[in-house]
């Protein structure tokens, strides 16, 4: 009894360590590749204009559609089921769930490819209403099997919670796009905002494809998971045959794919029902895919920022969840709950000072929009919903009830198209905007109340909501006065002004969650 207390209790440790460590290395490279890409959003708008940013967008519903049906429902499969061997001590048969893994994704991803590059004009006329992006989706087409090969790599290794390879992975494919966009707009582009456009997909291919050629050549100078496990390899592990292996991949992705596939269907057909329903407002057909643009493009990038480190949370979360689950560990699934929800709700709550503070001068200062600041401030409200259910969504995954995290978020969906379609032709992006709040509201509370019913865990309110809400308005009511007098009397560039005081703020707000114990490294152990 001592001894698997002991084994426990290590592994409770060693699962906590690696969460934490793996982390902090997603978070740092998101955070690394979130700067990039705002840089890179500020470049885009400048050079495509808002409209031609909002064409740009259009391409994603589709990019988002296949990846879900090659990658999405395979990568979580083998994360968990390579969490489960780790959990079990049997590193057989973890090389056999990648191989035919990738052998699955990258067959239907080719498949995806030749039908999208056949169809791309009827896609651009029929699906997207915009006929303009049929060259953009040709190109987009070829990426999809290197896209494949990332994704079934990055969920091995989030399997292993080694972060190393996805993070250097997720730098590298940003770095490339971002140098091959610049070059190209400058050299081939020259101010044709169509050819820009298509360069800017092109870049996220070439990028794709260097990161997916990466990834492969990671395999053969990693460690064996041999050499990973902990306490001791299982001398009496079973390996598995191939069939049982392709099933156990498909029996769980195939209801992971076919939920988020339609999830993602229902989010294609918003983002394409917001442009539509804004010209039947009243705007052009121009204004409306500028204000799509600006909400799309600018506004939400900012919103989304944070969830650099919400999203490198929920990656390991759902293999960690997994393997407590398999150890029949209920401490470590509740532990690992509370306190991925406490960090997800001051993080929201952080987040939200910041945009209601700055997000005037945010708007204005980064992309020259009083129109992108003003949707910062209305968006900052949304934070708290926004970065919870990724927590939520990926803890309930973890305990194989995809199924609930699908329903969830179609109910949150349907009722955001419905306000939409309701609301955006008399109210204008306010009714999208409406939406959103709408939809996230539904998504939080329903995650939660799964997550009450079936996880024991503690909820600390005081230094999950109270503390951080004082210490955030205090000290950014304090620094927010402090900027509008420095701002008047310093020559200092207003964009590099303003984002020194947010990293001030920041660290400001760090400080006192520190000093009043609402952040503790207690919370790790």
């Amino acid at each position: 009894m001592k001894v698997k207390q002991a084994a426990l209790a290590g592994s409770r440790h060693i699962g906590r360590s690696n969460i934490l460590r793996g982390t902090l290395i997603l978070t740092l490279a998101g955070f690394i590749t979130r700067v990039i890409g705002f840089l890179y959003k500020i470049f885009l708008s400048k050079v495509m204009g808002a409209e031609w940013l909002g064409i740009y967008q259009l391409v994603f519903p589709v990019y988002g559609i296949a990846f879900t049906i090659y990658a999405t429902g395979i990568q979580t499969s083998i994360s968990r089921l390579v969490a489960a061997e780790i959990g079990r001590k049997n590193h057989k048969n973890i090389g056999r769930i990648l191989r035919l893994g990738l052998l699955l994704s990258v067959s239907t991803a080719l498949v995806l490819s030749v039908l999208l590059f056949r169809f791309s004009d009827s896609v651009a006329l029929r699906f997207l209403l915009e006929p303009r992006s049929a060259s953009s989706l040709r190109i987009l087409a070829v990426v999809f099997p290197f896209c494949g090969i990332t994704s079934c790599i990055n969920g091995y290794y989030y399997g292993l919670k080694k972060a190393g390879i996805p993070a250097s992975t997720q730098l590298l494919e940003q770095m490339i796009r971002v140098i091959v966009v610049y070059i190209s707009a400058y050299t081939v582009g020259k101010g044709d905002f169509k050819v820009i456009c298509e360069m800017a997909v092109l870049g996220l291919v070439i990028g794709e494809i260097a990161s997916g050629i990466y990834n492969f050549l990671s395999l053969f100078i990693t460690k064996s998971p041999k050499t990973m496990l902990y306490p001791e390899p299982n001398p009496n592990a079973g390996l598995l045959k191939r069939k049982d292996i392709i099933n156990s991949i498909l029996h769980l992705s195939i209801p992971l794919s076919t939920n988020r596939l339609l999830i993602n269907i229902l989010h294609s057909i918003e983002a394409i029902l917001i442009p539509a329903m804004l010209r039947r407002s009243g705007l052009s057909t121009g204004e409306a895919l500028s204000t799509y643009g600006t909400l799309v493009g600018m506004s939400i990038p900012f919103i989304m920022f944070p969830t650099a480190l919400i999203n490198s949370l929920a990656v390991l979360l759902l293999p960690t969840v997994s393997e407590a689950q398999a150890m029949d560990n209920k401490d470590m699934i509740g532990k690992t709950t509370s306190t991925s929800i406490k960090y997800s709700l001051i993080i929201g709550v952080f987040s939200t000072g910041v945009f209601l503070l700055f997000g005037k001068y945010l708007g204005v200062s980064i992309f020259n929009s009083d129109e992108a600041g003003n949707y910062l401030i209305i968006l900052a409200w949304l934070c708290p919903l926004i970065y919870l259910p990724t927590t939520l969504g990926s803890i309930i995954n973890g305990l194989g009830k995809a199924h609930i995290t699908f329903i969830n978020s179609i109910l949150g969906t349907v009722a955001k198209i419905l306000i939409i379609i309701l609301m955006i032709p008399h109210k204008g992006i306010n009714g999208y905007l409406t939406a959103l709040l709408v939809g996230q509201l539904i998504i939080t509370i329903m995650d939660t109340i799964y997550i009450i019913r079936n996880i024991r865990f503690d909820f600390d309110a005081v230094n999950s909501l109270l503390k951080p809400g004082i210490i955030v308005a205090m000290s950014g009511f304090l620094l927010k006065r402090i900027y509008e007098y420095m701002h008047r009397i310093t020559q200092i560039h207003q964009a590099v002004f303003l984002l020194s005081f947010c990293l001030l703020f920041c660290v400001v707000c760090m400080i006192l969650f520190i000093i009043t114990d609402t952040i503790s490294k207690s919370d790790f152990r």
